[in-house]
């Protein structure tokens, strides 16, 4: 019994294999074979229809991130309607984000502990209301449309913080970090049809009102698929072997134990700085690479539809390569080292930034070396989408999951990409108010202004390397604590009481021969 109590040490090199990969390996190919039989009698969920239910969920993302980039396929359109700045423009990104963050940890409470079905169909009804409406605002309540966006944050934040949760009661092992790269696919995918349905309808209505309003027809799709094929699943029961119901705690220790899980800190941090590159880079990247058309002087052959376009192209392919090949070098690298995940997500963001900064750098030279540049820089960030979702559902108890996507988004959000695109804008308008107003200034003042991507990039690359040594033993301790092998205590250290002159006294375990 005292063996059950005493805390995970973890001790394997962060570069070579543990003494248990192996083992763990045949213990994951055994659970694979007997997985589906088991994982339906504990959910009363097939196989068959658990893999519809992933693809309603995929759906749904895809169709989140379609409306969030949609904006800024468009975004010169909406910026001659409304007569704004760079700044101005980079605050629909912002108050969107803004807003999706706030509300991600209210969300994040209620999905662990009320009908996660339910309250994503609430959800995404507002969302596509709201969507809806922001399409008829009139150019002079600029204010309404940042307002809508804003707003748009609550459907948003009611299904990213829920749904992936889902799938993790759903699956386990190798299954699960499959189903989470498909369900991640929605991330590029969906941001590159948001910039290739928001150009191609414009051009075809003629109108760039109607961009915003194909998402929010679709969303009634995703309505009636959460409704007749998503089936609400006992929360951790895949992961305890029990249908019984789990011990919930208080959200205030909720969030001191995750401000203590080294693992989800450390991983947050570098979500963050790739929440903070991709934030820039949807919004500004396309409006970047029609100035350079402009500053080269080609003023008859630049068109900001053709830019959005072909970015969007770029964005869907990158996803799709990246987050295929991170999920896959990660699943055959973790053979030989338990902690390849945050290594994999380290290599991609470190490796991204050069490519990032050449493709600013040339973009006046050579738009070709420049969209070479970006794709190389895209696939790599993209590495990590699925891998960090899964360091998460590893790291976390399932009662704590839901918080935990919630914060994860809030601390993403509040530090990356609800800021960096109206950052760069502000940076791009204080560099340039000192030059005179011309092509060439407006290039080189975002030119500058995107170089910081690259830089937040290394920063984002350390954070994963700092959960390289960690996540083993806060993996293993969260597979303790679902076997019921391990207790959490409400004091820093396990201690038992001993009498000493007639009461009670609090020492450490090793202080006690047993």
């Amino acid at each position: 019994m005292a063996s059950q109590r005493q805390p995970y040490a973890d001790t394997a090199p962060i570069l070579t294999q543990a003494d248990d990969t192996e083992d763990e390996e045949k213990e994951g190919l055994q659970s694979g074979q007997e997985g589906d039989v088991e994982v339906e009698a504990l959910t009363g969920i097939s196989s068959v229809h658990a893999g519809f239910i992933v693809g309603a969920l995929f759906y749904i993302n895809l169709l989140n991130y379609m409306d969030r980039f949609t904006v800024a396929g468009v975004l010169p359109d909406i910026e001659d309607f409304f007569n704004i700045d760079d700044s101005k423009s980079g605050l629909l990104q912002t108050v969107f984000i803004s807003s999706y963050m706030v509300l991600a940890p209210i969300f994040g409470y209620l999905g662990d502990r009320y009908n996660r079905k339910y309250l994503m169909c609430v959800g995404i009804f507002f969302w596509s209301c709201v969507t809806l409406a922001s399409s008829f605002i009139p150019s002079q309540w600029f204010w309404l449309l940042l307002l809508t966006r804003g707003l748009v944050g609550v459907g948003e934040a009611s299904y990213s913080t829920i749904a992936p949760t889902i799938i993790a009661d759903l699956f386990v092992g190798e299954r699960r970090s499959r189903m989470l790269s498909i369900f991640y696919f929605a991330i590029p995918v969906g941001s590159g049809l948001g910039y290739i349905v928001g150009s191609k309808v414009k051009d075809l209505a003629g109108d760039w009102h109607w961009a915003l309003r194909v998402t929010p027809g679709l969303g009634l799709v995703a309505l009636v698929l959460l409704l007749f094929v998503v089936r609400e699943p006992p929360r951790g029961a895949v992961e305890t072997h029990s249908d019984a119901p789990l011990q919930y705690t208080s959200w205030v220790a909720d969030l001191r134990a995750l401000s203590r899980n080294r693992s989800f800190v450390l991983s947050s941090l570098g979500f963050t700085a790739v929440a903070f590159v991709t934030g820039s880079l949807a919004l500004w990247a396309p409006a970047f690479l029609f100035r350079s058309c402009l500053a080269n002087g080609s003023h008859q052959s630049c068109s900001a539809d053709s830019d959005s376009f072909t970015f969007g192209i770029i964005t869907c392919v990158t996803g799709v390569l990246g987050v295929t090949l991170g999920v896959e070098i990660s699943r055959r690298w973790q053979r030989t080292n338990p902690r390849a995940d945050p290594l994999v997500c380290a290599t991609g963001l470190l490796g991204s930034a050069p490519f990032l900064f050449l493709a600013v750098v040339c973009a006046q030279h050579s738009i070709v070396a420049t969209y070479v540049f970006i794709f190389i820089g895209e696939t790599l960030l993209s590495l990590n989408w699925a891998i960090v979702a899964d360091i998460l559902l590893y790291v976390v108890i399932p009662t704590r999951r839901s918080t935990a996507e919630a914060f994860q988004i809030l601390m993403s959000h509040l530090l990356g990409d609800a800021g960096s695109p109206y950052l760069i804008g502000l940076i791009s308008d204080r560099i340039q108010r000192d030059r005179p107003l011309s092509y060439l200034s407006k290039f080189r003042s975002l030119e500058y202004a995107l170089m910081v991507c690259a830089f937040v990039g290394v920063i984002g690359g350390g954070f994963f390397l700092a959960t390289a040594c960690f996540v083993q033993a806060d993996r293993k301790r969260t597979e303790l604590f679902a076997q019921g092998q391990l207790q959490e205590s409400s004091e820093r250290e396990d201690r038992i009481v001993v009498p000493q002159r007639g009461r009670s006294t609090k020492v450490p375990v090793s202080s006690v021969l047993i």
